[in-house]
């Protein structure tokens, strides 16, 4: 049985599903046409209900829930994982201030956007970007803020950027749970027993994965758009955990708790019909 499955090229993904698409495990029978987007372009895909299983930010599957379930090995989950706000000048910012001015996000669709509405509520002057542009643009932009995920995160303060925010300490401080940024989801219409099959190849690989680490496969590397074999580490122990294994009691609640919030967010009614219904039992 082939299937189309979508993943970033960033170390954490092609980290997790380099033993499966490249048959390092036996997929039992089945085959995968991968695409490798960035996770916004991935969210847009899912929107459409283009791909059979697909990594996706969270707020993008909330809105998929008629035509996607999310498994539970594939995602990440964690703390002090979350993006952060940054500015070109070192200035205190009050809320009031953020709100006010122009912030450059890495999708409408991100959980960063989430997040980023979750601290400010007031912020209008939302423009959105690829995420690796996001860092030049508030360099090159007078009274602009930026929201940066990835690989970013360890590498801003080299170009002469500052924390505003760190928006997943925000979340972790006033909700006491982890940060869920992106998951695996799997088509509705897909068979319940092949979805748990290719949950557990998912985990098999990253379990391969994880016993060949620290050293980073030619995958990994191939797709990491030059970026340093230090820098692919870092991103992978900071994105890839037990979370990523299996979402656990922890993460789902954590899950639970972030559809909530998107819900309040955008006008919904919150049904535990909806809430109990989001993750492959």
């Amino acid at each position: 049985m082939k299937l189309t499955l979508g993943f970033s090229p960033c170390p954490n993904d092609t980290f997790i599903f380099d033993a499966l698409v490249n048959h390092k495990i036996d997929t039992r029978g089945f085959e995968f046409e991968t695409i490798l987007e960035d996770v916004e372009t991935l969210n847009e895909y899912a929107l459409e209900g283009k791909l059979d299983i697909t990594k996706l930010s969270f707020p993008a599957f909330f809105k998929s829930l008629d035509n996607y379930l999310l498994l539970r090995s594939g995602s990440a989950l964690g703390k002090g994982v979350g993006p952060l706000l940054i500015q070109a000048q070192n200035k205190t910012l009050q809320a009031d201030d953020v709100e006010q001015m122009q912030v450059i996000l890495p999708g409408i669709n991100t959980t960063a956007n989430l997040l980023f509405s979750f601290a400010y509520p007031e912020a209008q002057q939302k423009k959105y970007a690829l995420f690796s542009e996001i860092e030049n643009s508030v360099l090159q932009q007078n009274n602009t803020l930026g929201v940066i995920i990835h690989e970013n995160r360890f590498t801003y303060q080299e170009k002469g950027l500052h924390k505003v925010m760190d928006l997943g300490e925000h979340w972790e401080n006033k909700m006491h749970v982890p940060i869920p940024l992106g998951g695996i989801a799997i088509k509705r219409s897909i068979d319940k027993d092949i979805a748990t099959t290719i949950n557990s190849l998912i985990r098999e690989s990253l379990e391969y994965a994880f016993a060949n680490y620290p050293q980073v496969s030619e995958y990994v590397k191939q797709h990491a758009q030059a970026m340093e074999e230090a820098v692919m580490r870092k991103h992978i122990d900071l994105y890839v955990n037990q979370y990523s294994l299996d979402l656990g009691p922890d993460g789902e609640h954590a899950i639970h708790t972030l559809y909530k919030v998107f819900q309040q967010t955008n006008g919904l009614v919150i049904t535990e019909e909806n809430i109990t219904n989001l993750v492959l039992q």
